[in-house]
């Protein structure tokens, strides 16, 4: 689906084109053309500053190219005027007529709206949560798995091939600390009094899994053999990735792919990755470490990949990961969606991207920022670190997950978030999620009424549609398609709760200033013009609520 600005985009560059063929402008290129929504509707429903950018080149007055731009520019069907304004803008009013036929226009494929093409079929790679199995998931992992949820879901919209994948930290010191602190679990469920290890995992999670490992199984474990301590971590790792993927499930996730760590490890792919870095000369050993030289570009200091007793760092098998994202399964660009505690990681990650030839702007960091709770008066940060945690499936339960989804998707990523979970399970309009939930239930109502009613709005004649609510309706529905891809080119997914708000507001202004199904027979035809245009707005509210995860209610 073409987008109104790249409508308009077009044809700033044929009036350009046809300007030069009279010779009314040197020749020249005309570069960036982007139009975008001014911020002051009076001024417009676009808006370009092209003139302004091209004073120079030409060396005209930009007042006067914005003049000869808008000659050519008034021709155009898509719009009713072009107003030239101090110090070189042109301002665009879109043509009312060609609004209304945009609603026959994606009645007759709604399939296509909202779908664009910007990705090109690139086959894109989003990462996200990727917990380590060691406990369930808590509201802290929550806001990156919806805003990469949902990042999937627009570029999937764009036109990317997308696959959204979880990564297992199934190895490493945090397994061996696991499984020290299930074996005195597990004991302790058979009823041995028995000491937790200095350096275990508090909390719930373990507690749980040694008691359904306790009641769920036919043998007995026995922690004095070491081969029966193995099975049993895995055991135990298996019924915590179960849990996870159940905290998942709530929030509406699915992940088409799980990557172990461990497979890295074990079929090779990880040494052979150490040995190439090493074969580039970006290895050395100090200290009885192992260490990747990334001060060679330019890095502030070196990082330990090999630890002195043998084991790999995080860093070491992120590496191989990516190396096995980029080399071996060719994804052309790759999203982790990381917490802020992060940061230091991008740059040194990037660098040994680098170092294997793999180019590191094609590997994206997307930093979920912190999040607040508020409950009354009380505000406060959650933190595993300091015991005040919340598991994510407690938070579900409590104010839904379609709540959950908007809430965290509400702010830009990279700033801090206050969740007001009061606001979230109010059933008013101040709650933005009810109030897009409710639009969308309302249009349901509408056109059930208008079946009730046997109302065959297929004929209806759109240029009934002439009401300032109505145009103003119909020029939201149409912004959608470009939200989307600003998204896909920002990363940025809180431009999508923002404009559902935006279209939920444009349309109950619509359905406040004008009946759609009135009793009288001689507003028929009237009727339905507007249950076209309400059944295209359905569909707009139903894409965004899509796009965010979350349920499209026909009742409320």
């Amino acid at each position: 689906m073409t987008t109104v600005p790249e409508m308009l985009s077009d044809s700033i560059k044929k009036a350009f084109e046809l300007a030069q063929k009279d010779d009314l402008i040197p020749d020249a290129v005309p570069g960036d053309t982007a139009v975008e929504r001014p911020q002051n509707p009076e001024h417009g429903d676009y808006a370009s500053s092209l003139p302004l950018k091209l004073a120079k080149p030409l060396k005209k007055n930009p007042m006067e190219i914005a003049n000869i731009l808008a000659q050519y520019l008034k021709k155009d069907e898509i719009l009713d005027d072009v107003v030239v304004a101090n110090p070189g803008f042109l301002n665009f009013v879109l043509s009312s007529k060609w609004l209304q036929k945009q609603v026959d226009q994606i009645l007759s494929n709604p399939e296509s709206y909202g779908i664009t093409n910007v990705g090109g079929g690139k086959k894109f790679q989003v990462e996200y949560i990727s917990a380590n199995p060691t406990g369930r998931l808590h509201v802290a992992h929550a806001r990156g798995a919806v805003i990469g949820s949902t990042l999937a879901n627009v570029l999937k919209s764009a036109g990317f091939e997308v696959e959204q994948e979880y990564y297992l930290n199934d190895a490493g010191a945090q397994i061996d600390k696991f499984n020290r602190s299930l074996i005195a679990r597990y004991m302790q469920a058979l009823g041995n009094n028995v000491d937790m290890p200095e350096d275990s995992y508090p909390g719930e999670d373990v507690i749980e899994v040694a008691e359904k490992i306790r009641d769920s199984s036919n043998r007995k474990y026995d922690t004095s053999n070491p081969k029966e301590i193995s099975e049993l971590g895995k055991v135990g790792i298996a019924l915590m990735i179960e849990g996870i993927k159940k905290d998942i499930e709530s929030l509406k996730i699915h992940f088409d792919s799980w990557f172990s760590e461990k497979s890295l490890l074990e079929n090779g792919q990880f040494e052979k990755c150490m040995n190439l870095l090493k074969k580039m000369g970006y290895v050395s050993n100090k200290d009885g470490a192992t260490w990747l030289l990334n001060t060679k570009l330019g890095e502030e200091k070196d990082n330990v990949l090999i630890r002195s007793n043998g084991t790999p760092t995080y860093f070491s098998t992120d590496i191989a990961y990516h190396y096995n994202k980029f080399v071996h399964r060719k994804f052309d660009a790759v999203i982790d969606v990381w917490g802020a505690d992060h940061q230091g990681q991008v740059p040194r990650l990037k660098s040994a991207m680098r170092m294997l030839g793999s180019d590191p702007e094609k590997l994206e960091m997307i930093l979920v920022q912190m999040v607040r709770f508020k409950k009354g008066e009380i505000t406060e940060k959650l933190s595993k670190r300091e015991g005040n945690v919340v598991p994510l499936i407690e938070l579900v339960r409590e104010i839904g997950a379609d709540a959950c989804r908007f809430m965290f998707l509400s702010r830009s990523h990279e700033s801090q978030l206050d969740f007001d979970l009061d606001l979230a399970k109010k059933q008013s309009s101040e709650n933005p999620v009810y109030y897009i939930q409710y639009g969308h239930a309302r249009i349901c109502s509408i056109l059930g009424l208008a079946v009730e009613r046997k109302i065959d709005y297929s004929s209806g004649s759109v240029a009934l549609l002439d009401h300032e609510s109505e145009r103003q309706l119909i020029n939201k529905i149409l912004e959608l398609p470009s939200v989307i891809n600003t998204i896909a080119d920002t990363y940025e997914v809180h431009h999508l709760p923002h404009f559902s708000l935006e279209l939920a507001t444009s349309f109950h202004n619509f359905y406040q200033k004008c009946r759609v199904i009135s009793e009288n027979e001689s507003d028929l035809e009237l009727s339905k013009a507007r249950l076209k245009l309400c059944e295209v707005a359905k569909l707009s509210l139903a894409y965004c609520l899509d796009l965010m995860g979350m349920n499209k209610p026909e009742k409320m």
